[in-house]
């Protein structure tokens, strides 16, 4: 009798351990997100020196890392991108789609728009890990 509990546990305590791990694994699996921008700067100094630091602070508020920012573009097929780009991952698109609503962003986005042309900016889910 004794023995049939101790195996009754071990069994019982291996599947909670392993619904656990699992329950961890697919937390890990969510697939980064991407928020990309194409924008036309109108005003170098002021971008650069009022908007940027606004912009950086909040992305790095929500965990985002820059992947691509400015740089040479090349149009290889269809319309050329505007002048300037930026990438910036995310660990979720729930995580990006928090960060482009958040107060920080909002409070930025006027200054931004007075350095640059109107921006796109669309976000894109990932491919998972």
């Amino acid at each position: 009798m004794n023995r049939s509990i101790t195996i009754a546990l071990a069994m019982f305590t291996g599947a909670g351990l392993g619904a656990a791990v699992v329950q961890c694994l697919h937390a890990q699996a969510r697939p980064p997100a991407f928020s990309i921008t194409e924008t036309t700067v109108t005003d170098q100094e002021g971008y650069f020196n009022e908007y940027v630091p606004l912009a950086i602070r909040s992305i790095e508020e929500f965990g985002g890392k820059f992947i691509v920012r400015g740089g040479k573009t090349v149009s290889i097929t269809g319309s050329p991108p505007a002048p300037r780009i930026l990438i910036v991952q995310f660990d979720s698109l729930e995580k990006a789609q928090a960060w482009v609503s958040s107060p920080a962003v909002k409070a930025a986005a006027p200054i931004g728009l007075k350095y640059q042309t109107a921006p796109r900016t669309y976000q894109v889910e990932g491919v998972s890990p």
